[in-house]
């Protein structure tokens, strides 16, 4: 869920946020726990920050501004989830808002019939007639008494109100056949249209005069940007009069009235957009102009991005769209801000913090996108100030060490030329050994201490080149526990080796797989953490089998097996699962892995089918499992072999064909 959070908030497109907003305001209250406290924090910041840019649509900018003000207010919403509604409810409402309609449209007949206004409401009062638009007092108006001394009468309009009344009266005469249309909002359909036509046919004659008059300008000369004039006594009042309101007709009656020449000009508009698309058929498409060109970013923006990089990864340690953000940059000759950024922002963070750095740094250098010399530039900056900040970060080599050690996998830089790269701002303070100790260190969990020893003489290394000449050598050595630097087994290079739990192994395996560590660093790792009799035992075997098929798993529906991925381990299995009694135990670690994951469809088939065709189990170890009554292993066996009984009609047949062949 926090990825798929981070993803739509990184799309900043109006559909993602949309999403973003319904998925929080589902799984908001399960997320806002208090150890995901920082995280939900970041989210909403981001949220903030997306309203206050003003970059979204205002509808977009509410729904994150809900959300946020659902949040603070402990996840509960304003108004309870009423659920839909019935069918019975829906009837009831829609009898009840009928029902106010016949209310209101007998109420209008009566008021016209008894001639209190022109208007199609009731009067405000039972001496003053209300403004236009005013309402009965069961809507909350408040009547206004208009007072007609002193006002001069418009002699012109007489005529209009005559035509209106006339109107009504003829109305109220079909009284009774207009009471036999069904339904409330037929009926008031039926008042709006009357009085229309009665209006229009009496204002035709003055109506033709202006249309002949528009019709000579021809329709493309039509101005659309002026105001339609509404026909009869009620559009000239409230021109010559600036818009005064007066009850007269209602909106609905100039809406109707002005149908006809409303279609007039969709049949003009219609006609000059079909004339512009002949047109545009006609002429060559304009060439697009160039796209312009990205501008580069100034440092002080790159670190800003790399800072939100860098956060971005950390919390939800995907490489690879780290690696793609990064590769987006296009600043390659910039790219030591982004190292002296990570490394700065994680010196006082976790251990996990730090390593995971290291590793997005040695993949960045790896795929091509860092250049070792941005590296290196990076780095320096870094560790040219280290000294100074040893006094608020007493561990800082420790630190610096776990940052850089990554970068000596495989792939990454040679440690000949990092060390010296790393010794030269740090030898003449006399901290450069202290570095080299500490990184040397952390190798030697990975690999074993004659190998590390080997590497550093094969660079050429000598710790008279990173040691103050008044500093004895030997000393320093045996002080820090570096004598395999030197071609002398330390002691504490075999004796070391203490005995791992099952589960503190499978946690490194699992570590070291999903950072893509190749089978000679994982062989290096079992070399300097484990003894022979460990590494051969059948749990080293189980535990070996079960993380490699579990990074092999592709997480879909259904779930698949990554092929790729058990090619690539093949060898690693091959080495320690060497006879038939260790492929039992490898087999007996699948099946146990698929009753945790509740006996995927067909997975183990899967499983079956690359296993054999890698050549990791052969067909003594599958027959042997299959026939298995190890009592302590029949959990989950019988769907087990249910499922892979198509694999085993299969290996029987082909083992008798090879045999008549």
């Amino acid at each position: 869920m926090h990825d798929c959070i981070v993803k739509l908030l990184k799309n900043h497109d109006e559909e993602s946020l949309e999403c973003l907003c319904r998925l929080l305001s589902t799984i908001g209250k399960d997320l806002d726990f208090e150890k995901a406290k920082p995280r939900m924090d970041q989210y909403f910041n981001q949220m903030e920050k997306i309203i206050k840019e003003r970059k979204t649509s205002s509808r977009i900018r509410f729904m994150l501004q809900d959300v946020i003000d659902l949040r603070r207010n402990n996840w509960v919403p304003r108004r309870g989830d009423q659920g839909p509604k019935t069918i019975e409810q829906i009837h009831k409402e829609a009898e009840m808002e009928e029902h106010r309609e016949q209310i209101k449209v007998q109420q209008q007949l009566l008021s016209k019939k008894d001639g209190r206004g022109v208007g199609l409401g009731p009067r405000s009062g039972p001496h003053t007639p209300g403004p236009r638009g005013s309402q009965g007092p069961d809507e909350g108006w408040n009547t206004v008494p208009i007072s007609t001394k002193n006002r001069p009468i418009d002699t012109t309009r007489l005529s209009k109100i005559t035509k209106v009344q006339s109107a009504i009266t003829k109305l109220c005469l079909y009284q009774n056949d207009l009471s036999q249309i069904h339904g409330s909002k037929y009926r008031i359909v039926f008042i709006i249209v009357f009085v229309s036509l009665s209006l229009r046919s009496s204002s035709s004659r003055e109506r033709g005069d202006r249309f002949e008059r528009r019709d000579e300008r021809g329709p493309d000369r039509l101005d659309r940007n002026r105001p339609t004039i509404t026909k009869g006594s009620f559009s000239r009042e409230k021109e010559e009069r600036g818009g005064e309101r007066e009850h007269r007709a209602p909106e609905m009656v100039r809406r109707v009235a002005s149908m006809t020449d409303e279609r007039e000009r969709d049949r003009e508009r219609a006609k000059e957009r079909e004339r512009e698309r002949e047109r545009e058929r006609e002429e060559p498409a304009p060439t697009p102009p160039p796209a312009p060109s990205k501008p580069a970013l100034s440092p002080e923006e790159l670190e800003k991005k790399s800072t939100a990089i860098i956060e971005e990864y950390l919390h939800i340690n995907d490489m690879k769209e780290a690696l793609q953000c990064v590769s987006e940059l296009n600043c390659a000759s910039l790219l030591s801000v982004f190292v002296q950024t990570g490394i700065e922002s994680t010196l006082e963070r976790s251990t996990i913090a730090r390593e995971h750095m290291g590793l997005l740094l040695h993949q960045l250098v790896k795929a091509g996108t860092l250049s070792t010399q941005q590296y290196y530039k990076g780095l320096l900056e870094v560790l040219e100030v280290a000294e100074d900040m040893a006094i608020d970060i007493p561990h800082i080599w420790v630190y610096l060490a776990e940052l850089i050690v990554p970068m000596l996998h495989e792939g990454g830089i040679s440690m000949g030329s990092l060390f010296r790269e790393v010794a030269k701002p740090l030898a003449p303070i006399g901290k450069a050994g202290d570095l080299l100790a500490h990184i040397l260190g952390l190798l030697c969990k990975g690999m074993s201490h004659k190998k590390v020893g080997t590497v550093w003489r094969e660079a050429g290394l000598s710790w008279k080149d990173f040691l103050p000449e008044d500093k004895d050598v030997n000393k320093f050595v045996t002080e820090k526990g570096v004598e395999y630097t030197l071609g002398e087994e330390c002691g504490k290079g075999s004796s070391s080796k203490k005995s791992l739990s099952t589960e503190e192994i499978s946690k490194q395996l699992d570590q070291l797989l999903q950072d893509k560590a190749n089978n000679q660093r994982i062989f290096d790792w079992v070399e300097a953490n484990l003894d022979e009799q460990q590494a051969a035992s059948n749990a080293f075997v189980r535990v070996l089998m079960t993380s490699v098929c579990q990074a092999a798993i592709i997480c879909e529906n259904p779930y698949k097996v990554d092929t790729k991925e058990i090619s690539q381990r093949a060898k690693l299995l091959q080495r320690y699962v060497k006879d038939e009694q260790k492929e039992l135990q490898a087999l007996y670690a699948l099946q146990s892995l698929m009753v945790q994951m509740e006996q995927p469809p067909n997975l183990l088939r899967m499983f079956f089918d690359v296993l054999y065709d890698e050549d990791v189990i052969k067909e003594e170890g599958f027959y042997k499992w299959e026939s298995s009554k190890d009592p302590a292993e029949q959990q989950g066996k019988g769907v087990a072999l249910k499922s892979v009984t198509a694999f085993f009609t299969w290996l029987r047949e082909a083992e008798d064909e090879s045999d008549n062949s």
